[in-house]
């Protein structure tokens, strides 16, 4: 359906700037944002690249959920027959439970094996106000197929229909507004040097479609000492603490070709004296524009300070 890929484009782009899975064009001249010197900047990278991983795992469940009967409608396998490099037994969705299982298939530069298994309460519908899934990582295993880089996941989320409704009703339904909120505690992320970070991601994303343009905007909710407004905390790969503020929500649309139009996030590692900020919506200058259909921002903005010493760079979206 061509409002399931204009979904799935967004939200795997939309946290996407510094991501896992992108890979660069040969022919592509400009500077790539893991090339820029950044001290300590693995945190950063770190904390991008498993959000974005997170995000698309979030997205194929959501695909899968509102094909089947927990969403409410009658289960079918076209609804789901785009997404690759995994299987899906529902054998037990009477029972309340969907496991996919990775093949270990290479897709679009990324090879997946382990478990994702969904559980919900019994009787509970996807589309109803406040429905909430389990999902849990069982080994689940990215691995960047250009450089072998990876990703594994070990823990537990859960998923929670804030507003109510499903995808059928925000492309079918005038008016329709989709909130979802996805939080779970110690998510274990191991490397590919064996290292293991936890992350704690807390976000809400709100998603609408009107006259052909879907926006999504995703926001931080959880909390850790005075901070608030966090979308994840927790310790890096080398035992840090370290903190992710999302200060400005992030919004992006189809309007713009998918560019994020705003939003600011702060990483911070206190231990290494490391404050890392993502000003997203930009001019050339590295200043917040006013976005309009007939003016997109030119990229977004990074800045860095490291010991007291800072720094900032600009990067085009094209």
């Amino acid at each position: 359906m061509k409002h399931k890929l204009i979904f799935g484009f967004a939200v795997v782009l939309g946290f996407s700037l510094l991501t896992f899975n992108s890979c660069k064009k040969k022919d592509d001249t400009k500077e790539e944002p893991a090339k820029v010197e950044v001290p300590d900047g693995q945190s950063g990278t770190d904390n991008r690249e498993v959000q974005s991983e997170n995000d698309e795992a979030v997205n194929e469940i959501n695909e899968i959920i509102s094909g089947s009967r927990a969403s409410g409608r009658s289960a079918s396998t076209s609804e789901t027959n785009g997404l690759c490099g995994f299987a899906t037994d529902s054998t037990k969705i009477t029972h309340d439970t969907v496991t996919l299982i990775y093949n270990g298939i290479t897709c679009l530069n990324r090879t997946r094996t382990g478990t994702i298994r969904l559980t919900w309460a019994n009787g509970t519908k996807w589309k109803n106000t406040g429905a909430t899934i389990k999902i849990e990582y069982l080994n689940y295993k990215i691995v960047r197929a250009s450089d072998q880089k990876s990703i594994k996941l070990n823990g537990t989320q859960f998923l929670t229909n804030v507003s109510g409704g499903t995808w059928f009703d925000l492309f079918t339904v005038a008016n329709t507004t989709l909130v979802t909120t996805i939080t779970g505690s110690n998510l274990q992320v191991t490397f590919e040097d064996n290292k293991t970070a936890v992350y704690n991601i807390n976000r809400r994303v709100t998603y609408t479609y009107s006259n052909s343009v879907l926006t999504v905007k995703a926001e931080g909710i959880g909390s850790s000492g005075s901070l608030s407004n966090l979308e994840n905390f927790g310790t890096t790969r080398n035992g840090e603490v370290f903190t992710s503020q999302v200060n400005t929500p992030v919004i992006w649309n189809t309007t713009c070709g998918g560019a994020v139009l705003q939003g600011n996030v702060n990483i911070k590692v206190p231990s290494k004296l490391f404050d890392l900020v993502f000003s997203y919506g930009v001019d050339t200058n590295g200043n917040p524009m006013v976005v309009s259909a007939n003016n997109c921002p030119y990229g977004w903005k990074l800045q860095w300070t490291f010991n007291g010493n800072s720094n900032s760079k600009v990067f085009g979206y094209n």
